[in-house]
């Protein structure tokens, strides 16, 4: 099964792609959408649509994995940070791909195994996983393939904010 992953993030949007069989998984593609600080948000929103739905399209996952809203340090942070999410979403559902999301935390300790795990744990164990020889940078990028992984290593059940809700 194919799994990609997105890490959203206003200035730099991290994405993976592997493939699993269910007991083991391989790298397909990674990489970050950077934009410029500079350039207005609803442009900046827009890019980030069009790059993860030619992505997606390019790479015909079977689903689609997206970290789940975290607590920001302050409202603006985590507005920008869930518009994001909403495009990231879109892009997978313009796809008709099933997505799910994961709490960073979970990400963190299904990969790590602890779920306040540092950024450096996370890429190493990234790369571990995935037989690298170097860790996944830039760090949202190896976020992104983290949450390949961690959807892939919860047996690929689908879910999403809906079914939790029920």
């Amino acid at each position: 099964m194919r799994i990609f992953g997105i890490d959203p993030g206003s200035i730099r949007t991290g994405y993976g792609c592997i493939d699993t069989d269910g007991s083991r998984c391989r790298l397909v593609e990674f990489g970050a959408i950077s934009l410029s600080a500079r350039r207005a948000f609803p442009e900046r929103l827009t890019t980030i649509f069009d790059e993860l739905t030619s992505l997606i399209a390019n790479h015909v996952p079977a689903c689609v994995a997206v970290e789940d809203v975290f607590h920001a340090r302050n409202a603006r942070s985590a507005l920008k940070l869930g518009q994001v999410r909403g495009v990231a979403l879109l892009a997978a559902a313009r796809s008709g791909l099933p997505v799910a999301e994961y709490a960073a935390t979970e990400v963190k300790k299904s990969v790590v195994g602890y779920g306040r795990a540092e950024k450096s744990q996370v890429q190493q164990m990234v790369a571990l996983l995935l037989g690298l020889d170097a860790v996944p940078a830039p760090h949202d990028a190896a976020d992104a393939l983290a949450i390949a992984i961690c959807h892939a290593q919860k047996g690929c059940l689908l879910y999403t904010s809906d079914a939790a809700d029920e």
